[in-house]
């Protein structure tokens, strides 16, 4: 039996945090050691340049430290094929072809892509290469045939859109060398989702509201302890709310069984009172350091030799390409354009 291929990824703007790690790295790492999948896994720096063009060496720089965060938390490039979009030129080319299936219509209505243009308040300078990179996007994933994208509820768009392109691909050249892809989403619009520290529904570098997978203990400390809790939880003797207090939240998230019993009665407790924010955010700390000094530690490790982490990156690349060049091969053959 075939293995059903996976592709997954991240744009390089800067480090991964634990929104990150909650929505995505965890379960990849779960996801590449069954042996029924074979996971592609890759920097996406072309799309990050669709908005941060002038900003190249922030996209150099990040592509180190994301991968870095991929090795830390167990991806595995013996399993994974890890790999950096701007080195499969196929990719591109694929684009190309996609574009003239697409029209600018319908990219412009593509609802995250609306969405995307008004939170980085674009205006009507929109970059052409924004505009069109769900067609990008078609590409990376059809360049390696593959069945399944996880990614959030908001991305169902991308993927309808991919779904489109493969269709009008296949019949215009009445051909099935494309394959349609599904996506895998959170069962829920929130799961998988981790609120920033200061409460904001989503972690995100721009708010400045994130835990980092680099940091380390002393920073994560800063963090926890400037967390959101109950802005009426005055006193120790107050009674509390839970619900909305990132402390309780970010427990719940990472408390394994062992921790169920405790965490209970700590909420219990918060909420007749008696019990100080200081002191859960102590316990929080606790329990997070258990999650993330292993990933710190493999992270400094790894970071020792930058130049095996790119040697990691330049040999999976080399072997995505293989696997992208060809699908490129079938599609111009399909098209009629293989002159030579």
């Amino acid at each position: 039996m075939s293995k059903q291929i996976i592709l997954t990824g991240d744009r390089p703007t800067g480090k991964l945090h634990l929104g990150h790690y909650i929505g995505s790295l965890r379960n990849r790492v779960l996801l590449q050691n069954e042996d029924k999948y074979q996971m592609f896994i890759f920097l996406a720096d072309q799309q990050a340049l669709t908005d941060h063009a002038k900003e190249s060496e922030i996209i150099k720089e990040s592509i180190g430290n994301v991968a870095l965060d991929y090795l830390s938390v167990g991806l595995d490039p013996s399993k994974s094929t890890i790999f950096i979009q701007s080195q499969i030129p196929e990719l591109a080319e694929l684009t190309m072809y996609y574009l003239n299936l697409v029209s600018v219509a319908r990219l412009e209505r593509n609802p995250t892509v609306k969405t995307e243009i008004a939170q980085k308040g674009f205006g009507e300078s929109i970059p052409s290469g924004f505009l069109v990179y769900p067609v990008s996007q078609a590409a990376d994933i059809t360049a390696f045939k593959a069945n399944l994208v996880p990614v959030g509820n908001d991305q169902k768009p991308m993927i309808e859109q991919t779904r489109e392109i493969v269709r009008s691909f296949n019949h215009t050249y009445k051909t099935d060398v494309l394959v349609e892809p599904e996506g895998l989403y959170p069962e829920n619009e929130t799961a998988g989702r981790l609120p920033g520290i200061d409460g904001n529904a989503k972690m995100s570098k721009s708010l400045g509201n994130g835990i980092y997978l680099s940091d380390d203990m002393d920073m994560v400390k800063k963090r926890v302890m400037s967390m959101y809790t109950d802005p009426k939880h005055i006193r120790v003797e107050d009674p509390g709310q839970i619900e909305g207090n990132m402390v309780f939240t970010y427990l719940d998230v990472f408390g394994r069984d062992e921790d169920a019993n405790t965490i209970a009665e700590m909420k219990e407790h918060y909420q007749r009172g008696g019990l100080g924010d200081v002191k859960t955010k102590r316990y929080l700390l606790e329990i997070l350091e258990r999650e993330l000094a292993p990933i710190r530690e493999r992270r400094l490790e790894y970071a020792k030799d930058m130049g095996e982490v790119f040697r990691m990156l330049e040999k999976g690349s080399q072997a995505a390409r293989q696997v992208a060049g060809q699908t490129l091969s079938e599609v111009k053959s399909a098209m009629g354009i293989n002159y030579f």
